[in-house]
């Protein structure tokens, strides 16, 4: 068989039916696709399509049981009509045929001439003209001598011969030549033996006016179909409209077209509907300029209290420096407040600069120096800021840093990211080894912090790049943070169009991804580097980065599995991990 199937598969026309029909399987998924966004997206045509096919299976049932009841009532009025003409033939020919031996010789001329004056008598039938045109027909029969018979006897079918022989009256519908026909046979004495005598009513007519009324019903049906698709469609679009205006203009408010408004005519339930719509909008726009101004307010007095307040931390600085160099010289008490001094100040100068910058990027005047530049060489240059405290603590830094993966960046900032990251991770690993990986693929390059501290609970991934957002207070942190590095961090994030990520696990660590298109204004889709947990409990770090997959992002605020889990898994964890990224694909 599969010898047979390869034969057929090899044959020239066959190969050219495939190529012909290739294209036209591409039109027809193509057609079907249109025709799908376009049920998808029009509720116009939905409900014209759903009024039709109710609409038309209601008009179909309607019109059968038209049809029906029509030619019963048809068909009970012909065999009304053709029992009286029947009954009334048979009183004609017992008077005529009374006297008549149809053994003997001349009985056909006479039975012959008897069905003559039967079809040419009016006065005597009663019934002809409520029956219509008919045709008779005599027979002796076959049992109790010679057939004599008169008539179109052949086009009556043997059963009801046989019933007839009987002494019984048949009635039965038959088709003569292609002709519905109804045949009522009944006996007819005589002087000698018992005649059959029958008569044939075509249906003709009968048929004809079926055929009329079925013809008007389908045109009807037609017609009406397309009025009621007009109407649908008409008194859809009254609805519609209003509907669509709304959306334009909802999709125009949300572009920051804030005086946009719905127009308002009439007392329906759409003008109820514009005018709802248009004092919403019109809270809604008040409550943004309201917000606007205070948010402009509070970034230009973030920013004027961090310049004012340079002048006299300068002037406490020199003091401090003088009280700090001279410090063997005074007092153990005042020796030790002169060191706490100085610290606070370089802290209170790092919470200035990150309050500045924060002002700038909330401002939106944060400029991006990108240029192209060796990941690898960033990311090293940003963990040597921070060996000083890793060695301090005791933590181990892996480092995984391929040479080779270049993007356009601003370096300053990139630095800065990573730094706030291995900090953290420092601040958090317990001693532990902390890993930076960097990764990158055809469009992305990624930079990965993981330590396996005491990571995060359920919920804190999404509060760790809220502004001055810190864990409970167990914690203890050795860098003395701001609390404002990874709010700066994300937005930096954001300014290069990237994704700045978080995962974590209670006792099993936490990670952070930062993933940067490779060209400014580039678009990214996935991460080269995976996010969740690591794949064995083990502590070994990741050997081979440039191994792992690509693997997809959710949007905005939905978890981020990176590898299977098993029903146990689901079962045992919890874990609280969050996408934070920068859903705006035109940036």
């Amino acid at each position: 068989m599969r010898r047979l199937l390869r034969r057929i598969a090899r044959l020239p026309l066959l190969r050219r039916l495939v190529r012909v029909l290739v294209p036209v399987r591409a039109q027809a998924h193509e057609l079907g696709a249109i025709l799908s966004a376009s049920w998808r997206r029009s509720l116009q045509l939905r409900v014209v399509v759903s009024t039709l096919a109710l609409s038309s299976a209601v008009v179909l049932v309607l019109g059968l049981v038209l049809q029906s009841e029509i030619a019963e009532r048809l068909l009970q009025g012909k065999f009304a009509g053709a029992l009286a003409q029947a009954e009334a033939g048979r009183v004609v020919l017992d008077s005529d045929l009374s006297g008549v031996d149809p053994d003997r010789e001349g009985a056909q001329d006479t039975l012959t001439n008897a069905l003559q004056r039967l079809t040419n008598s009016d006065g005597a039938n009663p019934g002809s003209a409520g029956a219509g045109e008919f045709r008779a027909a005599l027979t002796t029969g076959a049992g109790n001598g010679p057939e004599i018979s008169a008539g179109p006897i052949d086009d009556v079918t043997r059963e009801q011969r046989e019933t007839v022989a009987e002494g019984g009256v048949s009635r039965q519908y038959t088709t003569v030549n292609g002709v519905p026909t109804l045949v009522i046979g009944q006996p007819v004495g005589t002087a000698g033996r018992e005649l059959q005598f029958y008569l044939l009513f075509p249906l003709d007519a009968e048929q004809n006016t079926l055929n009329l009324v079925k013809s008007t019903l389908i045109v009807g049906g037609l017609v009406l179909m397309v009025l009621l698709a007009a109407i649908a469609s008409l008194v859809t679009r009254q609805v519609v409209r209003p509907v669509r205006q709304a959306a334009e203009v909802a999709e125009r408010f949300a572009t920051g077209h804030l005086d946009e408004r719905m127009p308002a005519r009439g007392e329906d339930e759409v003008a109820r509907l514009a005018e709802s719509y248009n004092e919403m909008a019109g809270s809604l726009a008040a409550q943004i300029k309201q917000l606007e101004d205070f948010g402009a307010l509070q970034r230009r007095f973030t920013s004027d209290v961090s310049h004012e307040l340079r002048t006299p931390l300068t002037t406490v600085r020199m003091a401090a420096d003088v009280l700090y160099a001279s410090r063997d010289e005074l007092l153990p008490a005042l020796r030790r407040s002169s060191e706490l001094l100085v610290s606070e100040l370089d802290r209170f100068e790092a919470l200035l600069a990150d309050l500045l910058e924060i002002s700038r990027l909330d401002a939106g005047v944060a400029e991006l120096g990108a240029e192209r530049v060796d990941m690898a060489g960033v990311v090293d240059n940003a963990v040597a800021t921070v060996r000083g405290l890793a060695d301090e603590t005791g933590t181990p830094l892996v480092l995984m840093l391929p040479v080779g993966q270049y993007v356009e960046a601003d370096p300053r900032r990139v630095e800065r990211i990573v730094r706030n990251l291995v900090a953290n991770a420092v601040d958090h690993g317990e001693g532990r080894p902390v890993e930076v990986t960097v990764g990158g693929d055809a469009s992305a390059v990624a930079v990965l912090v993981r330590d396996r501290g005491v990571g995060l609970r359920p919920g804190e991934a999404d509060l760790v790049f809220n502004r001055f957002w810190r864990a409970e207070e167990s914690r203890a942190r050795r860098s003395g943070g701001t609390g404002l590095g990874l709010s700066i961090s994300i937005e930096d994030a954001r300014l290069h169009g990237g994704w700045l990520q978080a995962w974590g696990e209670p006792g099993r660590g936490s990670a952070f991804r930062l993933t940067l298109p490779r060209h400014v204004g580039g678009h990214i889709s996935a991460s080269p580097l995976p996010l969740g947990p690591p794949d064995s409990d083990d502590e070994a770090p990741l050997t081979d980065p440039g191994a792992v997959s690509s693997v997809p992002t959710p949007p905005w605020g939905t978890p981020i599995p990176d590898r299977p889990r098993s029903r146990d898994d689901d079962d045992r964890l919890q874990p609280a991990e969050r996408a934070i990224m920068d859903t705006g694909e035109d940036r």
